[in-house]
């Protein structure tokens, strides 16, 4: 009877890890609480473990950078079994840059913050951006960004809304005192990368941009919170940068620039490089940022971008709504954009496009490398207590074309512009505009109001399905 009870044992304990295995979703760590975890994600992971694993101290002042390089290298040893998976528990962890590896995920506990140093060596410079040519800063190099990878895939950067700190507020000051070496880092940046996922997390005062996926496809980035000073320098939210398939949604921003920058390079260096970015999709996004706009497409657009698709966008106190920037030099295009559905209050300007950017990476771009813009659709807006409706400036010689408005309703600030909407060098159509815009959107008539173009066929991002990863932890 007793052998006949220890095998029923056995037996149990086998099939329990039979199970625990199939999942793939379940691995204990040693040491600490029990702990239930259950995301979305693009995978889940077999192994698991914690920073604390590998000696990392959450208590704001010991510097983890070690720790977290050891647990990368350490896990990416489980790429081809399953994946792993490294959780920052609840704490303040202190470290400089670190580099992420394929088929792993990141995820920050609740009340995890991670901390970036302020101590510059913990910031390796490395090279350019090749479609950049140099930095944006300061010539030459750039400081590694805080979180950072390059040719991996399957990579996810998650968690319960737990926290990213940049603590970039040294960072603005030497920009403002110029007395940069080198580029400001980022908080996320990962390149030539394939199936990533940035979800759940909320970033605070990046040094520069906060999240700089480049170079890469296939990216859903989902339900981030991103929080700077309005006056802090560049502190874009979300820039693709010459990548294809990428789904942004549900996020909240208030920054000192761009809430989200679309780009693909810079003058001579983006048009030799030659990647654009591509099938975009941009939908519940909610946006502050009173000297910018809640979605720009440029400046840096040499490379080309097309297939933007923008829908449920909400901006307050936000210097513009949908901008392009561009200018003489950068070549390129902006075409096939597609806007539906904006919200806005009390904003600058409603529509703006500027074909006279005049930055340039340096004195060897080409005059005649002239961009195409057009084919440019917004639908479905509403806008209140805005200084201007419109400043639509394309190029002489150069006309930014198929520019189309439908069902705009914009009402004028008491202290607004005498004159609503300011157009030259473009050519468009109109229908259900008000107040009525310049003669160069030929109105349509009203029966035209939904003429404006927004594609109902879906993106090859749309097809990927998220897992429902669960995991009983140890923390």
């Amino acid at each position: 009877m007793v052998k006949t009870d220890w095998l029923l044992v056995i037996l149990l304990g086998l099939v329990f890890l039979s199970l625990e295995g199939a999942e793939g979703r379940k691995e204990r760590i040693l040491g600490g609480s029990p702990y239930e975890l259950a995301y979305s994600a693009i995978n889940c992971r077999k192994h698991s473990a914690s920073i604390k694993d590998f000696g990392g101290i959450g208590d704001g002042k010991t510097l983890n950078t070690k720790a977290f390089q050891k647990a990368v290298n350490q896990l990416s040893k489980y790429a081809s079994d399953g994946g792993a998976q490294l959780v920052i528990p609840a704490g303040h962890w202190l470290t400089g840059s670190f580099n992420l590896t394929s088929h792993f995920t990141l995820f920050l506990h609740k009340d995890a913050v991670l901390l970036a140093s302020q101590e510059i060596n913990q910031w390796p410079v490395i090279d350019p951006l090749p479609s950049y040519g140099h930095g944006r800063d300061a010539p030459g190099g750039r400081y590694i960004s805080l979180i950072f990878g390059t040719n991996l895939t399957d990579v996810i950067i998650t968690g319960e809304n737990g926290t990213i700190d940049g603590q970039g507020a040294l960072w603005w000051q030497q920009f403002h005192m110029n007395k940069l070496k080198y580029t400001r880092p980022y908080l996320i940046e990962l390149m030539h990368s394939n199936k990533i996922q940035i979800s759940n997390l909320t970033l605070l005062n990046s040094p520069s941009w906060n999240i700089h996926p480049v170079y890469s496809s296939n990216i859903i980035i989902q339900g981030i919170t991103i929080l700077a000073p309005v006056t802090s320098p560049n502190t874009d939210g979300i820039d693709p940068d010459s990548c294809t398939n990428i789904k942004l949604e549900d996020s909240y921003i208030v920054s000192g620039d761009d809430c989200v920058a679309v780009k693909s390079g810079w003058d001579e260096y983006g048009i030799k490089y030659g990647k654009p970015t591509s099938h975009l999709i941009i939908k519940r996004l909610t946006c502050i940022s009173p000297y910018s706009a809640a979605i720009a497409l440029g400046s840096e657009m040499s490379g080309g971008i097309q297939d933007v698709r923008i829908q449920d966008i909400t901006a307050i106190q936000t210097e513009s709504g949908i901008r392009i920037k561009t200018g003489v030099g950068r070549g390129g295009y902006v075409k096939d954009i597609y806007v539906k559905g904006m919200k806005l209050h009390t904003m600058k300007w409603v529509f703006w496009m500027t074909g006279n950017y005049g930055s340039h990476a340096d004195t060897h771009w080409d005059p005649k490398a002239l961009p195409e813009i057009k084919g440019i659709n917004y639908r479905d807006v509403v806008a209140e207590n805005v200084s201007m409706a419109g400043q639509l400036d394309g190029i002489s010689g150069d006309p930014f074309t198929g520019i189309c408005m439908s069902n705009v309703t914009i009402g004028l600030a008491k202290k607004s512009k005498k004159n609503p909407w300011v157009c030259t060098n473009i050519e468009g159509i109109s229908s259900s505009v008000q107040p009525p815009p310049c003669k160069l959107l030929a109105d349509q008539g009203p029966k035209k109001s939904g003429m404006c173009d927004f594609p109902t066929e879906s993106l090859p991002i749309d097809s990927i399905e998220m897992q429902r990863c669960s995991y009983r932890l140890n923390l």
